[in-house]
């Protein structure tokens, strides 16, 4: 027997302790004054009437009423549930939207989600400079030391690009060996420092290939500026332009759009 069903029967029995006094009170108090006598059968019917009826009856209410107690406690179990189901799939959502715009090898943006946080970064106004990032003679690293050597120099890169820039700056790959970095409230003149931390940043990368040997790596920059709502298709071509030049003028370096002579 369960503790609800205990305390039903305890609350019914209670019930119908009252009733029978009530009705043994109601017999010695109304009959006498209606010129009745409370006998042995009256005493018989006082104490059975209420047996019979409230018993069962307060039974069924107390048991009926537990059910709906019941019910709005598994109402709220499965209400607690469901808000628990949903914050989890909201959060699965989240990691997995994050995820879309996320390099897989390299963990910064991909291309898409580069060029639409750059397009709405610009779309505000104000002035910015956008670094793009080519590694040098990326391919003969592959060619001599294989894939996955290059995807550790490719990971390796990105780590020191991020952390040259710093928090204030947005990062991301557009592919192959090509990165790409926006500073936002950066003038292009005053760009030229972090440009420099790139390619010190890049250049004391210690990079082993299997046996030990020493892979050197360097980067090419180039850099355009924008300000005053200028368009993204403006400024990536203007930015890919001067990456062009710095690679045209020997590689290892950062050009920047009013540029007349390379950076080193």
């Amino acid at each position: 027997m369960t503790s609800s069903t205990c305390r039903i029967i305890l609350k019914a029995s209670l019930a119908t302790l009252l009733s029978i006094a009530a009705s043994l009170g109601i017999a010695v108090t109304i009959v006498p004054m209606l010129g009745g006598v409370v006998d042995g059968n009256a005493w018989l019917m006082c104490i059975l009437c209420p047996l019979l009826i409230a018993w069962p009856v307060s039974a069924w209410q107390f048991w009926q009423g537990q059910r709906l107690r019941d019910a709005f406690a598994e109402i709220a179990r499965l209400h607690g549930e469901l808000e628990e189901t949903h914050r989890e799939l909201s959060a699965a959502h989240d990691a997995l939207l994050e995820k879309a715009r996320r390099d897989g090898l390299t963990g910064m943006l991909n291309r898409e989600s580069f060029l639409a946080a750059l397009d709405e970064a610009i779309s505000g106004g104000g002035q910015g400079t956008l670094l793009f990032i080519d590694a040098d003679h990326f391919k003969q690293i592959n060619d001599r030391f294989g894939h996955p050597v290059g995807d550790d120099v490719l990971r390796r890169l990105a780590k020191a690009i991020a952390g040259a820039v710093g928090r204030g700056g947005l990062s991301g790959r557009f592919g192959g060996e090509e990165f790409a970095v926006y500073l936002p409230g950066i003038a292009l003149p005053d760009a030229r420092p972090a440009a420099l931390r790139i390619l010190d940043a890049v250049r004391r990368l210690k990079i082993e290939a299997p046996g030990g040997r020493a892979i050197g790596l360097t980067v090419s920059i180039g850099a355009a500026g924008q300000a005053g709502g200028a368009a993204l298709d403006e400024l990536v071509i203007e930015a890919d332009e001067q990456l062009y030049r710095a690679k045209a003028q020997g590689r290892n370096r950062a050009v920047f759009a009013l540029d007349i002579a390379a950076v080193a």
